[in-house]
């Protein structure tokens, strides 16, 4: 059966039918384990040829291989639907595991421990199964490829698939934070809400190619992420497994809660850091315990902050995707932050990103920050990214391309100010400059947009973020009048 995009139309087709699916969201998480299993029996077959003493840490009865292939006597119907719900889910649930444990087989018991069966009609069931078994061979190489290009097309999906789209950062996106951070052999990355894996792929897309077998095991091992939710979590193990990272070192926890932020010492630390942070969300006080009083913020974004600055090696480099509200923020957390930027790292680049970079799932402007603790900084670029020359927003029907970054990348090495029409596109400020507007970065900021009509949720988030990019000009201007009086 040929592999392609219509293998994804046809499974859709299936489960639409069974009454247990109810959205967009659980057909994909239900797709999830499937491919998992799938994946995972595959690549044990590669374990086996490579190692004569391979044992699997799945029970004989439970492998992909004796019981979901397509095969003449298989389950199907009900005894199928009793033997998943039953008999599958139960046990790998609760597969042993030890410190000792090899982390290839323990992701199998951690990938499964919030998975769910939402279907309830077997024989639909077997026909996905079917229709997988059939479609994935791995062990053709140009196929393989195929399907780690039809997964990330499943992982497309998920920024229509309602709130599924947080896990999902737009792949030209994480592509060029890789590409501009030059990876290279025998460095260590982390991703702290990895979702599920587009920087981790994008960093491995991004590294030289290895010359020898010492290389080519670095490689995979130099990859590290955690993720809160379990869904994303399982996307971002499989999806590592088709980059043939055989033992993905994903946690599933959060980053936020592993150690109190005074507690890390260098064997804690990464050379690379590249993440998009959850933003908008706040912390419970239990979360925020874990940090010193000067960064003890609510807000989600500014504790991965906090989090990226104590867990970064001397030397090493990060590229982060922040909000508006990070740059104007004038909050006694989010100043400290950025001083911090300024005295402790090299805050040497702020690329503004257009409105629409993460539609549907948030129209919140972002931007991408990148610094290395190098020092403290020297000067820092704010390039205005805009949109394509139409000048309208990327949507589900309207992805960002691939080429969207070219204009930054032919600038990124041979920096110099761009002023159009009187206004700034590319400047440099120095440090002095920036405290002087009291560490409001909001610099070479996008142009203001056509009035539209937005949904009511949308409509809020704009607003709210407006309504503090207004507060905290309004406290930069009293608190300078204030230095006025006598």
């Amino acid at each position: 059966m040929a592999l392609s995009s219509a293998f994804i139309k046809r499974l859709r087709d299936i489960m639409r039918q069974d009454a247990g699916v109810t959205g967009d969201a659980q057909r994909i998480e239900q797709l999830s384990w499937i491919l998992f299993l799938k994946v995972y029996d595959a690549k044990e077959e590669d374990w086996e040829f490579l190692d004569e003493g391979y044992r699997s840490i799945i029970p004989e009865r439970l492998r992909w291989r004796n019981w979901a292939a397509n095969a003449k006597g298989a389950l199907t119907g009900q005894p199928l639907l009793d033997f998943v719900d039953r008999d599958l889910f139960p046990t790998l649930k609760a597969l042993p595991v030890s410190p000792s444990t090899p982390r290839r087989q323990t992701i199998v018991r951690e990938t499964f421990e919030e998975a769910n069966n939402y279907m309830k009609d077997g024989t639909l069931l077997r026909m996905v199964l079917n229709e997988v078994d059939a479609a994935i061979n791995l062990s053709d190489t140009k196929q393989a490829h195929l399907l780690g290009n039809l997964y990330e097309s499943l992982l497309r999906e998920l920024q229509a698939a309602g709130a599924a789209g947080e896990f999902y950062t737009p792949r030209p996106v994480t592509d060029f934070m890789a590409r501009a951070i030059r990876p290279q052999i025998g460095e260590r990355m982390a991703d702290f809400a990895c979702g599920t894996g587009g920087f981790l792929t994008s960093w491995l897309k991004a590294m030289p190619a290895p010359k020898t077998p010492a290389e080519q095991a670095a490689i995979g091992a130099s990859v590290f992420g955690i993720e809160k939710k379990q869904f994303p979590h399982r996307l971002c193990v499989t999806n590592l497994l088709l980059h043939d990272i055989d033992a993905p070192n994903i946690l599933h926890g959060n980053a936020l809660t592993q150690k109190n932020l005074l507690d890390y010492d260098d064997d804690d630390r990464f050379d690379v850091v590249l993440m998009n942070p959850p933003y908008g969300g706040t912390e419970t006080a239990a979360v925020r315990s874990y940090f010193p009083k000067d960064l003890t913020g609510s807000e989600t974004a500014d504790l991965f902050v906090a989090l990226i600055l104590y867990r970064l090696k001397p030397g090493g480099r990060a590229a982060v995707v922040l909000p508006d509200g990070f740059l104007f923020g004038n909050d006694a957390v989010k100043r400290a932050l950025k001083q911090r930027l300024l005295d402790d790292f090299n805050l040497h680049t702020v690329v503004r990103l257009p409105p629409g970079v993460f539609a549907p799932y948030t129209s919140i402007t972002t931007n991408l920050l990148f610094f290395d603790r190098s020092g403290p900084t020297r000067e820092t670029w704010f390039y205005r990214l805009p949109l394509p020359q139409e000048g309208k927003p990327f949507s589900k029907t309207r992805p960002m391309p691939e080429d969207f970054f070219a204009p930054l990348e032919a600038w990124w090495d041979h920096r110099t100010p761009i002023r159009r029409d009187g206004v700034d596109l590319a400047r440099a400020y120095t440090p002095d400059e920036l405290r002087a507007r009291d560490l409001n970065l909001d610099l070479c900021g996008p142009a203001a947009r056509e009035e539209e009509i937005l949904p009511i949720p949308e409509a809020l988030a704009r607003y709210q973020a407006k309504r503090a990019q207004i507060d905290a000009r309004i406290a930069t201007l009293t608190a300078k009048l204030q230095g006025l009086l006598p």
